[in-house]
């Protein structure tokens, strides 16, 4: 008797034992190896009760191949006596079907992602500073499938007949998770930062715990920063030190100190870019950095007079015009290099010299001036030297063909506009002159 069960256990499968979902209990390896050969795929994909997928039957691909490998499971299997436990093994056919591991398994996860369009995705407990304050938000449960788990499911039950694969919802992060915890210790690391901000020769201190209000760590761990509180006041910053449109104060070769209108020369902050450079340091742990977004106005608009701080913005190299005196100072260093008198715009016809504080945008020699003037509306004249500092066309030239250089010319007989200059020392004007450099203008 007890050598007939031994035998009978040796030789056949336990009744509750199956091999890719179909049920072998009782079979030698050789009769299992027959149904699973018989047995065809339907192809029928489940999810939880609903069927989301039926494509065409295949065949499994068993064969007499396989006839080793089922033994070998039978071997596994066996216990001394009979064992109504469930067992249940996965088996790759010799001639696998390639269609059920590579075409329908794209489809199953394709049709996850069309229904989990559909559904409410979860919400992960998150970490954010609000306010100013570290808060944790709670986690809400949602009803989109989890697409790794359900794969995971399909790659056990690659080679069923059917395939039924359960439910499983993504769960959202937990209040109390790992996660939770490093994106609170992230939040309170950024909160200890600081960041010298270097505007000309000043340097602004500025303390996260004052200017990140609003906050909250990324998946990877990766700071988003709200910039709204660092672009008030970088906005603050460049009202109070910029100089683009504003006055300067300047004083005069006389001595006197005078108060001219920044035109085309000053600068200012690009408030936006700024505040994203200051933003992208506090999130990168950086502690120092200098104003880099510059900009201005005119021929060049990077912003000039950025990097001059001394006669209150100006320097100690420019051009200083007098139209009173009708006379300019061309200054090097803060050293005179050349005076000379000069006649300017033409006053009685509203042409004068703009006043204020420009820049000379380029030198030019020889050059040919194209424009139009009261009396001239269109005139094309050559100069060997050219010094514009306004878009409109105002510059320092030479002036060959003026007779009337008496200091009251500029009133019915100046120029369009330009500086004209004496031909005999026009060159010395020319090559004392620097591209940038101020032209104050009174």
């Amino acid at each position: 008797m007890i050598t007939g069960i031994s035998y009978y256990q040796a030789t056949h499968f336990n009744r509750s034992v199956s091999i890719n979902g179909t049920n072998v209990g009782g079979m030698t390896a050789e009769t299992a190896l027959k149904k699973l050969q018989a047995l065809v795929l339907k192809n029928k994909v489940y999810i939880g009760n609903t069927l989301v997928l039926n494509e065409k039957d295949t065949k499994t691909g068993f064969s007499s191949s396989d006839l080793s490998e089922i033994r070998g499971l039978l071997k596994k299997q066996w216990t001394w006596w009979p064992s109504a436990a469930e067992k249940s093994y996965v088996l790759v056919p010799s001639k696998v079907d390639q269609y059920r591991r590579k075409i329908l398994k794209n489809k199953v996860a394709a049709e996850i992602a069309m229904l989990d369009k559909k559904l409410k995705a979860p919400k992960d407990a998150q970490a954010l500073l609000s306010n100013g304050r570290i808060l944790v938000s709670k986690s809400v449960n949602g009803d989109q499938l989890d697409p790794v788990e359900l794969l995971k499911d399909y790659s056990r039950q690659e080679f069923n007949s059917e395939i039924h694969l359960k439910a499983v919802r993504l769960k959202p992060l937990a209040e109390n998770s790992q996660t939770v915890e490093n994106e609170k210790k992230k939040l309170q690391e950024l909160m200890q930062r600081k960041v010298n901000y270097k505007v000309q020769s000043t340097t602004y201190t500025l303390a996260a715990s004052q200017f990140i209000k609003n906050a909250a760590v990324s998946k990877n761990m990766k700071y988003s920063v709200d910039p709204s509180d660092i672009a008030s006041k970088i906005t603050a910053i460049n009202r109070s030190q910029s100089t683009l449109n504003k006055n300067f104060l300047f004083k005069t070769h006389s001595g006197s100190v005078i108060s001219v209108h920044g035109q085309s020369y000053g600068w200012a902050l690009d408030v936006q870019a700024e505040t994203k450079r200051i933003r992208n340091a506090f999130e990168r742990g950086e502690q120092s950095i200098s104003a880099y977004n510059v900009y201005g106005v005119g021929y060049s608009t990077y912003g000039i007079g950025y990097h001059t701080t001394a006669n209150h913005g100006i320097g100690n190299t420019y051009a200083e015009v007098s139209i009173k005196d009708q006379r300019i100072w061309i200054y090097q260093n803060g050293k005179l290099k050349v005076t000379t008198n000069v006649v300017t715009g033409r006053h009685n016809t509203h042409e004068d010299t703009p006043k204020g504080l420009w820049y000379i945008m380029y030198k030019q020699s020889p050059s040919t001036l194209v424009g139009s003037e009261v009396g001239s509306p269109h005139y094309s004249v050559k100069v060997s030297y050219w010094a514009p500092f306004t878009l409109s066309g105002c510059g320092f030239h030479d002036a060959y063909w003026r007779k009337n250089w008496a200091p009251d010319a500029y009133i019915n007989q100046g120029s369009g506009g330009c500086v004209n200059t004496p031909p005999k020392v026009m060159k010395q004007v020319y090559d004392t002159l620097t591209q940038n450099e101020p032209v104050v203008i009174y």
